[in-house]
């Protein structure tokens, strides 16, 4: 019986140590999570030659549109990977959040000429997930005791 109880502590407290996890660190995984989504269908629209892409003929990849769906596939792939290490409590979804919020902010900077809404808010994501990151980077998830 002591085993049963001991089994469910642990248990419950697995489910008390995510929600001990900062805030910060968790909008960060939230919003990895949804520019990873973004991304993903704009790689898709990307593929598709869609007339609903801006006029990119001038960007780093000219008017290929199969390496712009590249490009935005392997950030959604890292945004996906970063968020779902983070949430787990991985040093790896730092690493990965902070390659991310790079990557991002380069390309920012290189879009904002041709898409400046889209480009400022990413920047501004971008800066918030280095802020999470940065400031919470003395958070370490600690597994249970049984």
């Amino acid at each position: 019986m002591s085993s049963q109880a001991a089994s469910s502590s642990g248990a419950r407290s697995s489910g008390y140590a995510a929600l001990s996890r900062p805030g910060w660190l968790t909008f960060a995984a939230i919003v990895m999570f949804s520019v990873g989504c973004l991304r993903l269908i704009s790689a898709i629209y990307y593929f598709a030659d869609s007339h609903r892409v801006n006029n990119l003929t001038a960007g780093a990849f000219g008017d290929h549109l199969f390496l712009w769906g590249i490009w935005d596939l392997a950030i959604a792939g890292l945004a996906f990977w970063a968020g779902w290490s983070l949430l787990g409590g991985n040093t790896l979804g730092r690493v990965l959040g902070y390659l991310w919020a790079g990557v991002v902010i380069v390309q920012s900077f290189l879009i904002l000429g041709y898409s400046p809404w889209f480009g400022f808010g990413a920047l501004i994501l971008a800066v918030l997930v280095i802020y999470a990151l940065s400031s919470t980077s003395d958070y370490r998830e600690t597994s249970p005791s049984v």
